[in-house]
């Protein structure tokens, strides 16, 4: 295989590994205990160890689809009872299909009602939509897939709040934003009933310079260290355990081993990928512009304006 094909695939293949290991490592219940903290309502205020055991079951990791239609699956019981749940089926069964990074039940302090939170993890804020665009789709997914699964025919009143929590990196500013329904009286006022808090955003924005622990940036603090590409392995690792107190299980430590491992790959090829001999090459093989910018990580414009300037008569 030509080298520069080996190398797209290659990329391609650390990169897809690379955003695997940030899920999981976000997934961990530690973590996200301290991002609903922050957050949540519920739980501000309190303990992250005090909160991890609200967080039910194991988180979904890259595995539920966000497709209207397959968030679901049906069985059937042992009893032969018809039971709806989370779409877990193997991920080749609908493959290319977009799935919710992290998707998991949080038992409220009542021990009665639930939510849904829905983690997302971005590398920095995306240039080819809006991002807030994007959020008010999951966010009304993570409700209207509720239908058959936590609440069934016309009864509305069991639709479970949820969040969709959106951290992007490689921000200018260390920034969090709760985005929610609001009401406007245009006439006389009403006490309409129903829940105006069912659907929650709420965006992250973490910057490369970690900030110091203050309790004000603890979040952004803890997920800016572990997401970094500046710091070593161990030094992620005494940030997360004498910090912030959490156990560095083994399977934590082989994840952000791995990942600082293929960031370092990543970051090494950063400069071959978005060459204009690595982009003029991927276009003579016949690769489309789309495909090219993708694994450049780089626009379809620049690809095209690349092309332009160097092969006029190929463009």
């Amino acid at each position: 295989m030509n080298t520069e094909i080996t190398n797209a695939v290659n990329a391609a293949g650390d990169k897809a590994q690379y955003d695997a290991r940030v899920k999981r490592i976000l997934a961990q219940k530690n973590i996200l205990a301290h991002i609903l903290v922050k957050t949540v309502d519920e739980f501000k205020g309190m303990k992250p160890e005090d909160v991890v055991k609200y967080i039910e079951g194991e988180p979904k990791v890259g595995i539920v689809p966000v497709e209207p239609g397959l968030s679901n699956i049906e069985k059937t019981g042992a009893t032969g009872q018809r039971i709806v749940g989370l779409n877990t089926e193997n991920a080749e069964i609908n493959e290319g299909l977009v799935r919710f990074d992290i998707i998991f039940y949080v038992r409220m302090k009542n021990g009665l009602s639930q939510i849904i939170v829905n983690v997302e993890a971005q590398k920095d804020e995306p240039t080819e939509y809006k991002i807030l665009n994007r959020a008010i789709f999951y966010v009304s997914r993570l409700v209207s897939s509720q239908k058959e699964r936590d609440f069934v025919n016309t009864n509305y009143d069991d639709i479970k709040q949820v969040f969709s929590i959106w951290i992007c990196m490689n921000m200018d500013c260390n920034s969090l934003s709760h985005i929610h329904l609001a009401k406007d009286e245009m006439l006389s006022p009403y006490d309409w009933k129903g829940n105006m808090d069912l659907l929650n955003i709420v965006l992250v924005g973490i910057t490369n310079d970690i900030p110091e622990h203050d309790e004000k940036y603890e979040m952004h603090r803890l997920i800016g260290a572990l997401l970094s590409t500046e710091l070593r392995e161990q030094e992620k690792l005494d940030i997360i355990e004498h910090e912030y107190n959490i156990p560095i299980s083994n399977e934590l430590r082989e994840d952000v081993r791995i990942m600082c491992n293929l960031s370092t790959g990543i970051e090494e090829k950063a400069t071959e990928k978005t060459s204009e001999k690595f982009i003029l090459n991927m276009y003579k093989k016949g690769y489309t512009l789309d495909q090219i910018a993708d694994v450049a990580e780089t626009s379809v414009a620049a690809v095209e304006a690349v092309i332009k300037k160097k092969e006029p008569a190929m463009a």
